[in-house]
């Protein structure tokens, strides 16, 4: 293998898929990325078995070839090549691979791409072509409330429920849920295996890890479309030249929905700087791990309170001259699970909503234009009963 590309062509690649290869991987071809040239171009991938990621960029290739090598090397290399117009030459010399650009030269050792794992490929049509940018702002605001502990592998993952005309992602670690919904139209799905699919089966479970990882990829400003493909347990993506596939995780997501309240008795509106301030403010005064804070409504005065007290710290009291419709409530919440919910919210105005002190709790965006609460995006917090 011998091959000239451009250095910023080559580190972005590189930075894609270096971090899909594990710490804890045990099998040494894991660690490792493999470089192969294909159709006049050169082709890096990686895999921890459970996700593979593979991007192609343009090269003039002298030789055809392929090689296996320490994914953190090559990408300590990459990375600390500095900004510049150099090309970047790749030459193989048999189980090495030598490297060369600008002043740069280095040589690593590699190891044989015969025994680097087959990374699955799509064998139907794309399902999906949505703008990577609406992708992006969907992962943001389910991603923080998917579980950590593996306990629960579903709660682990994303649910994804292919709906008439709209896509729904929800999370959920049960303490805290988040759902937001993306309407899509005819041009944007291959309509006849859409239909097949979900008839068939409507939901779906993507690991965490693996919608950060495309977050990570769908990078800029106007960054394109994003191809998804479902099939044989599978998820396809691919977007700018970059592939990625993962399992799905196997299991019933629990049924959310008979959770999320039809309607709310009270409603605030105001400003979302404001409020994020008030409940940082109740945090540092709140007691131990539990973090309880209270929204105080009093719709009477019009006034809204977010307080706190500890018998270590002291106490703590924030008023809010917020919109209130609806009557009076006094609620105690855990400050991070309620912060997260406001953090997600992409408006720079939001609506909590509450029914009463054990049921639960909506934050919601508002529409900058017209002031109404937008329904497409919902995260609910369970409150903490006294």
């Amino acid at each position: 293998m011998k091959l000239i590309c451009t250095q910023e062509n080559f580190k972005h690649a590189i930075h894609n898929c270096e971090r899909m290869v594990s710490k804890r991987n045990t099998l040494p071809i894991l660690n490792n990325i493999l470089l192969e040239t294909e159709k006049g171009g050169l082709k890096i991938s990686a895999t921890n078995l459970e996700v593979g990621v593979s991007t192609k960029i343009g090269a003039k290739i002298e030789k055809e070839g392929k090689i296996t090598i320490p994914a953190k090397l090559i990408g300590s290399f990459s990375a600390n090549l500095g900004n510049n117009e150099e090309n970047v030459i790749l030459e193989m010399i048999e189980d090495k691979l030598k490297i060369k650009s600008g002043a740069n030269k280095a040589i690593i050792k590699g190891m044989s791409a015969n025994d680097f794992p087959l990374i699955p490929s799509k064998s139907t049509k794309f399902l999906l072509e949505l703008p990577s940018l609406e992708i992006k702002n969907v992962l943001m605001k389910v991603l923080p409330a998917a579980a950590l502990n593996e306990a629960r592998q579903e709660l682990t993952g994303v649910n994804l429920f292919l709906g008439e005309g709209e896509l729904a992602f929800a999370s959920t670690d049960s303490f805290r849920l988040a759902e937001c919904k993306l309407k899509i139209s005819d041009d944007q799905i291959d309509l006849e295996q859409y239909k097949i699919l979900s008839e068939k089966k409507d939901s779906f479970i993507i690991p965490s890890s693996t919608l950060i990882e495309l977050n990570r990829i769908i990078a800029g400003d106007n960054p394109g479309k994003i191809k998804i493909a479902i099939e044989d347990g599978q998820i396809f993506f691919e977007i700018d030249g970059t592939k990625l596939v993962s399992r799905l995780i196997n299991g019933k997501y629990p049924d959310y929905r008979h959770i999320m309240p039809e309607s709310y008795k009270t409603r605030i509106v105001g400003e979302k700087t404001l409020l994020q301030g008030a409940v940082k403010m109740a945090s540092i005064f709140s007691p131990g791990a539990s973090g309880e804070i209270t929204l105080k409504i009093d719709s009477p005065a019009k006034k809204t309170f977010v307080l706190s007290s500890s018998a270590e710290a002291g106490e703590n009291s924030t008023e809010l001259n917020f919109d209130i419709t609806g009557p009076s409530q006094e609620v105690v919440f855990n400050a991070k699970y309620l912060l997260d919910g406001i953090n997600i919210a992409a408006s720079s105005q939001v609506a909590v909503l509450l029914n009463s002190e054990s049921t639960p709790a909506a934050v919601k965006e508002i529409d900058g234009k017209n002031g109404e609460v937008l329904e497409n995006f919902t995260y609910i917090v369970m409150p903490i009963k006294n």
